[in-house]
C-alpha cells in the first residue's frame, strides 16, 4: 500500500524526518472580546513552536491552561484570532477542517455504537470517495496495526475501553493524516490501562512513523510519550525541550512542581534551593558522620559542585515498600527524603546532602 506514513519508516529516527512538519507562529485564540479589549481571555497568547516529521510533541499543562484550544485551533475547531500555523510548508491557518490533513482522537473516542468496529473504520475512508472494497482491506489493515483484526465484525459496544480507543486510533490513521492529534485519549482508562495503552501507542508510532501531537494533563504520560513536550500555562507556552532537559533544567518553579516533586531548603545564607527527591540523600546519623550545622556551613563554601551538608531530626516515616521515605525536620523547615537501604527512627538525628537544586 502507497502509504506515506508506514512508508517512513520508524519515527523520528528517519533521516526524512529531520525536516519541520508543523510550524506555529505567534498563534493568539482570544475570546469574549478582541485583543486589545481589556476583558479578553487570553486562551492561546502568542505561541510558536516547530514539530519535526515523525515526531511525538506533548502539550501538557494543568485544566485550563489553554493546551486543548491550541489542539483545536490546529484543526481550526477553533479559530486562530491571530498568528499562523504551516503544515508542511502551507499556511492553513484559514483552511476548513475537512481540507486539513490531520486526524483527530478525542477523549471520548466519538465512535458509531451501532457499527462494527471494521465499519468505523471505514467510515472516514468512504466519507472520502474510497469504493466499499478498498475501504475495507485498508481498515482491517488498520484493525490489524492496532492488534484487532479478530475483533472486525464487533459491535464497538462489545469492546472494552481500551480496545474501543485502539478502533478510533485505526479510524484516525486509515485516512493517511500527515498529523494524528491525541486529545486526553488515555483519560477515561483506569490507571493499568493507561500504562499498557501508553506503551502501544509508542509502539505505533515508531511502526507507522506518525507524526502526533498528545495533548495531556499528565505529566507522566507526556514524559513516557513525547520526544518533545511544550508546556503551558495561562495560554503561553512557558518551557519547550525534551522530557530529560525540561525536567532537569526547569525554567521557573511552576515546571520544577508540575513536572515532579519539588522542595525547598534554607541554606546558612538565608538563600532558598529548590530540589527534587532524587537531589537529597541521607548519610547517616549525624554521630557518626560527625556532620555538625557549623561544619555544614563549612562544607558548602567548600563545595562549587552545589553540594550542601545539613542536619535535621526524623520526625515522621512512610514505608513505601522499595523504599522510605522520611520527613525530616531541618533548620529551614520539613524536608521529605527517601531511603532505599537503612532503617532510621523517629527522632534519630541524621546528615543530609543535597546534591544540586535550583534557585528562582
Amino acid at each position: 500500500m502507497a502509504d506515506e506514513n508506514r512508508s517512513a519508516g520508524t519515527g523520528a529516527e528517519n533521516p526524512e524526518n529531520k525536516r519541520v512538519l508543523v510550524h506555529a507562529d505567534h498563534v493568539k485564540v482570544y475570546f469574549k472580546g478582541k485583543e486589545k479589549k481589556a476583558n479578553a481571555v487570553r486562551a492561546v497568547d502568542d505561541v510558536s513552536f516547530d514539530i519535526m516529521k515523525g515526531e511525538t510533541f506533548g502539550v501538557v499543562g494543568e485544566s485550563g491552561c489553554g493546551k486543548s484550544t491550541l489542539g483545536r485551533t490546529l484543526i481550526r475547531l477553533i479559530p486562530a484570532t491571530a498568528g499562523h500555523i504551516y503544515l508542511d510548508g502551507e499556511d492553513i491557518t484559514k483552511l476548513p477542517p475537512e481540507r486539513r490533513p490531520v486526524s483527530t482522537v478525542f477523549q471520548s473516542y466519538a465512535l458509531f455504537p451501532h457499527m462494527t468496529a471494521l465499519q468505523n473504520v471505514m467510515y472516514g475512508l468512504k466519507f472520502q470517495g474510497m469504493k466499499k472494497k478498498e475501504a475495507a482491506e485498508r481498515a482491517w489493515e488498520y484493525l490489524e496495526i492496532v492488534g484487532l483484526a479478530d475483533r472486525a465484525s464487533s459491535s464497538v459496544q462489545e469492546l472494552s475501553g481500551g480496545q474501543q480507543q485502539r478502533v478510533a486510533l485505526a479510524r484516525s490513521m486509515a485516512v493517511n493524516p500527515k498529523v494524528l492529534l491525541l486529545d486526553e485519549p488515555l483519560s477515561n482508562l483506569d490507571a493499568k490501562l493507561r500504562i499498557r495503552m501508553r506503551d502501544e501507542l509508542k509502539e505505533l508510532q515508531k511502526k507507522t512513523g506518525i507524526t502526533m501531537i498528545f495533548v495531556t494533563h499528565d505529566q507522566e504520560e507526556a514524559m513516557a510519550l513525547a520526544d518533545k513536550i511544550a508546556i503551558m500555562e495561562g495560554g503561553r507556552l512557558i518551557q519547550m525541550g525534551a522530557p530529560r532537559e525540561v525536567y532537569q533544567n526547569p525554567a521557573s518553579l511552576f515546571v520544577m512542581e508540575f513536572l515532579g516533586t519539588a522542595d525547598r531548603a534554607a541554606m546558612p545564607d538565608g538563600s532558598l534551593i529548590y530540589f527534587r527527591p532524587e537531589d537529597i540523600r541521607i548519610l547517616g546519623k549525624a554521630e557518626e558522620t560527625k556532620a555538625r550545622k557549623d561544619k555544614g556551613t563549612e562544607r558548602q563554601a567548600q563545595n562549587p559542585d552545589g553540594r550542601h551538608l545539613l542536619t535535621g531530626t526524623i520526625v515522621k516515616s512512610d514505608y513505601m515498600g522499595f523504599y522510605t521515605q522520611y520527613f525530616v525536620k531541618t533548620e529551614g523547615g520539613e524536608l521529605l527524603v527517601r531511603e532505599f537501604e537503612r532503617e532510621y527512627q523517629n527522632g534519630d538525628l541524621v546528615a543530609l546532602e543535597l546534591c544540586g537544586g535550583k534557585t528562582f
